[in-house]
């Protein structure tokens, strides 16, 4: 049965956000494909699907523009059966360490990485409940935001960012935990070349890894009693 997805963070072709939402076109499905400005890439995309593509734009830095993106959204859907929240940013300095990087990078990175997704939660909730079957949330987290398994002495800013979203996804998974209409699950998504790179030495492609992640959501749209942080092969992650 086709369904309405919802993927933060689309506006790169060579991305993940952008082929999570391509895989879904792909299978039949309707699209709200969230960009932070103008993608030509999601624009291209719009031309050949169509109305199966909406494309919303909104900063998740932001609770005023993640409203009003809710609000532009009225009448074109009447819920939602799938989240991925998949943008993030890092700092200027997420490459250098603790004693060259500037501290003060750190706070805007997780507003956007960690306390975005809550901000697109809160504001498209109601969506959420509406549909007629379980509704699943997928907050795309890392490895790097693993405090037991850290090895890294830079990317401050990155894992710390994912280390809050798997809290924040713990908490609203406590949430929900008594409520039949919603699931939330925090996912490691492998190691992919997300940033355009031909030298990029990961072994999955963005295109690849979209197919791995879009059968596992649906393996796990309806487990609420199995652990939260997942790999892309649906295997436990450490906290």
């Amino acid at each position: 049965m086709n369904q309405i997805v919802m993927v933060t963070g689309t506006g790169r072709s060579y991305a993940l956000g952008f082929n999570l939402a391509l895989r879904y076109l792909e299978d039949g499905d309707t699209v709200i494909a969230t960009v932070r400005k103008t993608s030509e890439d999601l624009d291209k995309l719009k031309e050949q699907y169509g109305d199966k593509l909406i494309i919303l734009t909104m900063d998740i830095g932001s609770s005023d523009s993640v409203n009003a993106a809710r609000a532009s959204l009225e009448g074109q859907v009447d819920h939602i059966d799938l989240m991925i929240n998949n943008a993030v940013t890092v700092s200027p300095d997420c490459d250098k360490g603790f004693f060259d990087a500037s501290l003060d990078e750190i706070a805007p990175a997780l507003n956007v990485a960690a306390v975005g997704p809550m901000r697109v939660i809160k504001a498209f909730y109601d969506l959420l409940i509406k549909g007629d079957k379980m509704s699943t949330i997928y907050n795309i987290s890392s490895e790097a935001g693993s405090i037991t398994k850290c090895y890294r002495t830079n990317m401050i800013d990155y894992g710390m960012s994912k280390a809050a979203l798997n809290m924040a996804t713990m908490n609203l998974f406590n949430t929900f935990k008594g409520d039949d209409r919603i699931n939330i699950f925090c996912i490691h998504p492998g190691w992919i070349r997300t940033n355009g790179d031909p030298d990029n030495q990961a072994p999955l492609s963005s295109y690849d890894a979209a197919e791995i992640l879009r059968k596992l959501f649906e393996e796990k749209r309806y487990d609420k009693e199995g652990y939260r942080f997942l790999t892309n092969l649906g295997e436990e992650y450490p906290f």
